[in-house]
C-alpha cells in the first residue's frame, strides 16, 4: 500500500515562540526541494518577460509577479507539501486559506512596514529565499513582538517604525532587531503584523510567498471580501488562477473554496485599476 509522510508539527515551543515574538526561522526545512523550486521560479518569471509586467528585470527596481505559485504546479505543490502544510495547520488551524502570494526580483533596501495589522483572523507569511542573504546583503530583519495589536510595544512600534519613516532617532538600518540570516533551503514564516524589513542588498534578490490567513468565521466572509479587494492592484481577475485549482487535491480544496465562493467582485475591481494604472503594482 502507498504510504504518506505525516505532516510536520509544530512543538509547543515553537508555536509560543511564534505567538511571542511573531516569526519563526527553520533552517533546512526545504533543503531537498529548493532545487526544483528555483528552477520553477525562474521558469515563471522567463515566461513573464523576465521582470515586472513582462518587461526584463533591471536590477533598479523591484520586480514583482501576483499571483506566483500558481503559475507553476512544482510551486503550486508547495501547498501539499506535509512540511509546509504542517507548518500551516500548526498555526492556523486545519481549514486555513491560501491567499495570493508573490514573487519577486528584490532591489535596494526594503523600509520597515507592516503587511497588515489584523487581530483575528491571523494572517502569515511563509517566505523562501532563494539567495544566500546576510543582514549586510539583504536579509529580512524583524521586530520581534511587534505583531500583537493592542500591546503597549508593538502599538508603539507601528506609530513610530514604518513606511513614513523611523522617528526614534536612528537610521532605518539601525534599529533594533533580530537579522534572519538564510541559505536557500531555509523557511521564514512572519505574522503579516510583525514590522519588517531588508538593507544592503543588490538588485537580484529572489524571494517569493505562500500567504495563508485562518479561515473567517461565518457571517464575516465580507471582511473577506474587502481584504480581496487590495489583489485589484495586482490586476487579479480571480483569487487563483486555473493551474493552482486544476491540480488541486481534495486537501488543498479546503484551503481555496472560501476565497473562489467571495472572489466575485475582483473582475469588475481589476478593470477599473486597469483604468486608472500603467501597469500592476510592485508589490
Amino acid at each position: 500500500m502507498p504510504t504518506t509522510t505525516p505532516d510536520l508539527v509544530l512543538t509547543e515551543q515553537q508555536k509560543a515562540f511564534f505567538t511571542t515574538f511573531g516569526y519563526l526561522a527553520l533552517p533546512g526545512l526545504l533543503k531537498d526541494r529548493i532545487g526544483a523550486v528555483t528552477d520553477a521560479f525562474e521558469e515563471v518569471f522567463k515566461k513573464h518577460g523576465g521582470g515586472h509586467d513582462g518587461k526584463p528585470h533591471d536590477g533598479k527596481n523591484r520586480s514583482c509577479i501576483v499571483p506566483f505559485p500558481d503559475k507553476h504546479a512544482v510551486l503550486a505543490g508547495l501547498l501539499d507539501d506535509p512540511r509546509i502544510h504542517g507548518l500551516a495547520t500548526s498555526l492556523l488551524g486545519d481549514d486555513f486559506n491560501y491567499m495570493a502570494s508573490d514573487g519577486n526580483y528584490y532591489s535596494g533596501d526594503t523600509n520597515w512596514h507592516s503587511d497588515g495589522w489584523h487581530v483575528n483572523p491571523i494572517h502569515i507569511k511563509i517566505a523562501f529565499y532563494l539567495d544566500p542573504l546576510t543582514r549586510d546583503t539583504g536579509c529580512i530583519r524583524v521586530i520581534p513582538g511587534s505583531h500583537i495589536v493592542g500591546d503597549t510595544f508593538a502599538e508603539t512600534v507601528n506609530k513610530n517604525v514604518g513606511w513614513n519613516g523611523v522617528k526614534v532617532g536612528v537610521e532605518p538600518r539601525d534599529v533594533p532587531c533580530v537579522a534572519l540570516e538564510t541559505v536557500p533551503g531555509d523557511i521564514v514564516v512572519f505574522s503579516h503584523n510583525t514590522k519588517h524589513a531588508a538593507f544592503g542588498g543588490g538588485g537580484w534578490r529572489r524571494m517569493f510567498t505562500i500567504n495563508l490567513c485562518q479561515r473567517y468565521p461565518k457571517g464575516r466572509e465580507n471582511e473577506l471580501q474587502d481584504y480581496m479587494r487590495g489583489w485589484s492592484r495586482f490586476w487579479m481577475e480571480r483569487g487563483y488562477e486555473p493551474l493552482m485549482i486544476d491540480t488541486a487535491s481534495p486537501q488543498r480544496m479546503r484551503h481555496l473554496e472560501q476565497v473562489l465562493a467571495n472572489d466575485g467582485h475582483l473582475a469588475g475591481l481589476t478593470r477599473e485599476a486597469k483604468e486608472k494604472m500603467a501597469e500592476p503594482a510592485r508589490g
